[in-house]
Parts: structure tokens; C-alpha cells; sequence
């Protein structure tokens, strides 16, 4: 990995670059060969015994139920490769390659440790899979900028198509959220899960090894035994200890048949403690058919708690990271997704979509502005310079938008009302007040909000000036009066606007988001916006 990081600093033309890679990839490949082989303290008939007895022994420890396929799998296929490098791959040994190179054109298997995905490579190769070999090798040259290689390549291959998700309010079921039905494992099974671009884990109720609930009323619980496509990350993976620390994962670690654990935290105290695996999921396509994403992360949770999760059995992690079904989604179908939030009081009869890949809602309407993927990862941050109510733009710090001084705008579809910095929320929500002077504040009780008006007598909108974001570039978001005046009771409406302190990162809740369409274009870094039915 060093010498793929030296190589991108020294090499600055693309099409160099990849071939320098494979360069160090086929370096790396000869020196686990010779590692491999180095030492030949049997030979003959001896050796091949030898080699023979221990592939049984780690195939007979795969079917045991505390075994972790990935250190299996790297032991015996290293057996094999021994035996290829001294030309005695033959007869059982090789009918036993082709068999276990079976279990490997199963992209589950993939990205499990990079050792072993040389090896499946190999093993591929040998059993006549070139076209599976060559696709994981492919992946694993990833770098970032042969991930942008690669979505514009996808984004031309799905052009006019891509995975469509039903995508509801959960009003109904008494939650501020949106939601979607995923399908998982196999067989597939349907959760409805909260859509978050605001965190980069999935996660479903689940039961795994006697843990978390086995039936519960309102929500569906996860089997992840009765799936055959379900495999657990390990305790003591690379996997686990390093790259899944920002998904908080726990370095407790008993035994190494132990799966990787994690206790994920979320900004408003809720929290979902679980273990790490691989799963597929299955998605509609917007041409009518389905596709399976095989080997995507995914947490069982055992246990969970906070008013975030009401009425649903998990969450759909949209923010980018590496292992967010955002990331992987939008690898597969064109570098976009999009979604239009129906009104947020809307029944679950009311849909719209979720869709990953290209759209055709593009009108006279939409506005673009940079979506800047560097400045807070993992999350979705524009660059807002301003507010305005009507003509009059308000008197806002300029630090407040600024996210190297602590600042900065976010949007996130898993928070529902926005969320302004103290500076932005005092000019925001004072001059609105000022055009609701004639009716009585109220309180109300488990409410954030501090700006409700009884509205029994009745209020005409109208009255309200336009908000509006202004944002660097000069394109502007005019959210609907009822996105920022509230309807939170029978006969009270308030301020859609909670302070988040000083200094604090500003956050556009998906209440302000209704009736917008939005597509997040990860490749080109651009977000685009139009008002819409959503219907």
C-alpha cells in the first residue's frame, strides 16, 4: 500500500499510473509466492501428504460455527499455491481448487482481507474464472483517482437507469424520519429502515449467536444465521481494527472466531450496538428488474434506543465513506443518487424514490451548487455565504459558514428540523417573529422548538418572507413557508429552527428539504435542487 501512495505522488499521467500499479501488484504477488515457498523442508510423496492433510484440516474447520472463513480460506488456498509452484497441482488437488474457486466467483467472499483477494485471484485464474479474476482485480487497484476512473465509466454504462427505492414519511408511525424498504440476505428479507445522510452505517434489528430479540411486534428482527449469504467480520481483521474505527468499533476481542462489535453513537444520544458483517442486498432496478449488491457492510444490531429509530427496524447509511451503502451504490450505478421528501405529515400511502443512478427530473428550475466532499467527510457540506428573509439579506458572521473555523453547512435527511449556529439562528428566527406578532407563543411540552404560535384563529402564510440560502456560485434555495413554519399540533404552528450553539456546524434537516428534489453527484461534486410534487 506505501509503495501504491509513493507511486501516485511520483506518477502524474492516469494511464502510467495504472500500469505502474499492476507493476506493484504483480510484485506483491511474487513475494507472497516466495514466501510461500521459501521453505521446502518435505518433499515428495511427504510433502504432498502433508499439504493434503492440512487442506482437509481447514476445510473441516469451515463447517464448524465459530469459524472465520477468511483465515480458513487464506490457509488452504496458500496450501494449493505451494503445490501449483511445484508443478504437483493435480488430480484431487486440483478438482479441490476448481471446487473452492466455486465459492469465490460469490462477491461475498471479496474484500474480506487483501491477502486472500491475491489469492482468490490466483485461485480464479487457475479454475478458468478470468472474467471473475480480472473483476476483483480490478477492484483492487482502486485508488482515488481510478475511483473517479471507474464511476465515469459506470456512469456511462448506466446511463438512463439505475436502483429505485420506495421512499415513504414516517409520520404515521410517529416518527420525524423518511423511510425506505431494503431487502436483505438470502433469501431476502424487507426491513424498513430510516434514510440517513447524516451516518455512514447500515444497520438492521437483528439476531445473531442467541443476541437481541427473537420476535418482536412492531419491528422485524434479522436472522443473520438463516442467511447463507451473511459472514461476519472478524475481531482481529485489518477490517476491524482499523478501518472501522470511525464506525466505532470495540477492541474487545476474546477469542479470534469473535466478530468484530461495534457501539454506534449518534449526535442527538442515540446509540446501536451490534457486530460487523457482509451482506446482500437486493434492489428493483428502474427498468423493472433486480439486482443483488453482494458484500456490502452491514451491522446486526442486538440492541438500540433513542427516539431516532421509532417505527423502524434499522437505518440506511447514506453519508460517503468507504463502507456506506451510499459508496458502494453509487460505484455500481453512475456516481449519483437522489430523492424528493413528500410533505413530512404525508401517510405511508404518499410515496416517492430513492434512486441511485441517473434521473430525468432536470428542468428550468434546477439549481446546482458545489457539494464539497473534502470539507467535513463523511458528510454532505455545501458552501452557504448567507440568508436573506424577503429582500433584506440578514446580518450573519461570515465565521458561521465557515467549516475551518468551526462552521460550515451540512444537509442531513435523518435530522429533522434545522439547525443554525447561535450568530444565524438569532438574525433567522428574530426577523421571522417579527411577522408573527399578532399571534399568542405557546409551549409545548417534549418540543425543542422555542418559537410556537397558537395559529387556531388562523394565519395566512403568505404573510411570511421568503427565506432563502444563498449559496458560494450564486444559486439560491428557496424553501417552501411550511418548511420553515412549522405545523407541530392541532392549531400550532412554530419556527422549523433549534440553535446549535457556538461554534457548531449548520444543518438543513430533511423538514426543510420537502418538496425538493435533490441529486447528490458524487463524481462531478455538484448538488442540484428544483422544487417538486414529488409525486
Amino acid at each position: 500500500m506505501a509503495a501504491l501512495v509513493l507511486l501516485r505522488m511520483i506518477v502524474h499521467d492516469h494511464d502510467n499510473l495504472f500500469i505502474a500499479a499492476e507493476a506493484v501488484h504483480a510484485l506483491g504477488i511474487s513475494v507472497l509466492i516466495y514466501k510461500l515457498t521459501k521453505e521446502r523442508t518435505c518433499a515428495g510423496t511427504q510433502s504432498r501428504f502433508l499439504i493434503f492433510e492440512g487442506f482437509l484440516g481447514n476445510m473441516y474447520e469451515l463447517e464448524k460455527e465459530d469459524a472465520v472463513p477468511p483465515e480458513v480460506y487464506l490457509n488452504a488456498l496458500g496450501l494449493l499455491l505451494r503445490l501449483d509452484v511445484r508443478d504437483a497441482l493435480d488430480g484431487s488437488f486440483e478438482d479441490r481448487l476448481k471446487l473452492l474457486a466455486a465459492r469465490f466467483t460469490d462477491q461475498a467472499n471479496w474484500y474480506l482481507e487483501w491477502h486472500l483477494d491475491i489469492l482468490i485471484v490466483w485461485a480464479l485464474s487457475k479454475a478458468g474464472e478470468t472474467s471473475r479474476a480480472y473483476e476483483l482485480f480490478e477492484g483492487l487497484k482502486f485508488s482515488e483517482d481510478q475511483k473517479r476512473h471507474s464511476l465515469i465509466s459506470q456512469k456511462r454504462k448506466t446511463k438512463g437507469g439505475g436502483a429505485k427505492l420506495s421512499l415513504r414519511s414516517g409520520s404515521d408511525y410517529g416518527a420525524a424520519q423518511y423511510f425506505v424498504e431494503v431487502r436483505v440476505g438470502t433469501p431476502a428479507e424487507r426491513f424498513r429502515v430510516v434514510v440517513d445522510t447524516g451516518s455512514e452505517l447500515t444497520w438492521v434489528n437483528c439476531r445473531f449467536r442467541g443476541k437481541g430479540k427473537g420476535r418482536e411486534k412492531k419491528r422485524r428482527v434479522f436472522r443473520a444465521e438463516e442467511s447463507s449469504s451473511f459472514r461476519q467480520v472478524g475481531c482481529l481483521t485489518q477490517t476491524c481494527k482499523v478501518d472501522l474505527m470511525n464506525l466505532f468499533s470495540l477492541s474487545s476481542c476474546p477469542t479470534p472466531s469473535t466478530p468484530c462489535s461495534y457501539d454506534y453513537r449518534y449526535a442527538d444520544g442515540s446509540a446501536a450496538q451490534g457486530v460487523f458483517a457482509k451482506e446482500t442486498f437486493t434492489v428493483g432496478l428502474t427498468n423493472g428488474r433486480v439486482a443483488r449488491l453482494h458484500g456490502l457492510l452491514i451491522g446486526c444490531s442486538s440492541s438500540f434506543d433513542g427516539d431516532s429509530f421509532q417505527g423502524a427496524d434499522g437505518v440506511l447509511g447514506l453519508a460517503l465513506s468507504d463502507y456506506s451503502f451510499a459508496s458502494k451504490a453509487t460505484s455500481l450505478f453512475g456516481g449519483t443518487f437522489s430523492y424528493c421528501l413528500v410533505d413530512h405529515l404525508s401517510h405511508k400511502n404518499v410515496s416517492s424514490y430513492l434512486i441511485f443512478g441517473s434521473t430525468t427530473k432536470t428542468t428550468t428550475t434546477t439549481r446546482t451548487t458545489t457539494l464539497d466532499l473534502n470539507l467535513s467527510p463523511p458528510f454532505y457540506a455545501v458552501n452557504v455565504i448567507g440568508i436573506s428573509l424577503g429582500d433584506d439579506m440578514l446580518d450573519i458572521p461570515s465565521q458561521v459558514w465557515d467549516a475551518t473555523s468551526g462552521g460550515g453547512t451540512i444537509l442531513d435527511s435523518g435530522t429533522s428540523l434545522t439547525l443554525l449556529a447561535e450568530a444565524a439562528y438569532k438574525p433567522v428566527v428574530s426577523g421571522l417573529e417579527r411577522y408573527l406578532v399578532g399571534l399568542k407563543r405557546v409551549k409545548l411540552e417534549g418540543v425543542p422548538i422555542e418559537y410556537c404560535f397558537d395559529v387556531t384563529s388562523g394565519f395566512n402564510e403568505s404573510k411570511l418572507p421568503q427565506l432563502m440560502f444563498h449559496f458560494e456560485g450564486g444559486a439560491r434555495f428557496e424553501p417552501h413557508r411550511r418548511s420553515y413554519l412549522v405545523d407541530t399540533a392541532h392549531g400550532v404552528k412554530c419556527l422549523g429552527f433549534v440553535s446549535a450553539g457556538a461554534p457548531a456546524t449548520n444543518v438543513v434537516g430533511n423538514i426543510m428539504q420537502q418538496n425538493y428534489f435533490w441529486e447528490f453527484d458524487v463524481m462531478a461534486s455538484t448538488l442540484s435542487f428544483a422544487p417538486s410534487t414529488c409525486l
